[in-house]
């Protein structure tokens, strides 16, 4: 039975009339036509489909559609300001941190919720913990690992 779910994605209220059941990622994909998030496994174990919402790295292939309401979901495409990549988007170019680049988009927002909600700048420990859920098919995880870490070093520069 489909019913309006009003949240916010990417700064934008959206009012939509879904079944609240389906997942948050086929309402993003199918619905609002952003593909960033992927479909990997289905079952919330690969990352893939990393969303943040209310700034936490949420699974969206197993989170309903109905979950969010009232509240703020940031995808991939949602990052960047205007033509300026976020600095961790920026951080992954520069380090080639991406081959294939599916896991790119939930590597980065878990990155970000990371990053966002650190008081301190995390370590490379800390970093490699919080991105432990999610899978590079590419193997490229020492880059992904550094692209991070030169963003907290970047915050722990400037005093954040």
């Amino acid at each position: 039975m489909r019913e309006p779910v009003v949240f916010t994605v990417n700064g934008t209220e959206c009012r939509l009339d879904v079944d609240p059941e389906r997942s948050l990622l086929e309402v993003l994909r199918d619905d609002l036509d952003l593909v960033g998030c992927k479909y990997g496994c289905g079952e919330g174990q690969c990352g893939a489909c990393t969303v943040l919402v209310d700034g936490r790295a949420t699974r969206s292939c197993t989170m309903a559609a109905g979950a969010v309401a009232g509240r703020a979901v940031r995808t991939i495409e949602g990052l960047a300001t205007g033509d300026r990549l976020h600095p961790v988007q920026e951080a992954f170019l520069r380090a080639g941190a991406m081959q294939c680049g599916y896991c790119t988009p939930g590597m980065i927002l878990s990155a970000v919720a990371l990053l966002e909600g650190a008081a301190q700048p995390p370590s490379e420990d800390e970093i490699t913990a919080a991105l432990q859920g999610n899978l590079c098919r590419c193997g490229v995880y020492p880059r992904i690992v550094a692209a991070v870490s030169a963003v907290a070093k970047s915050m722990a520069e400037v005093g954040r």
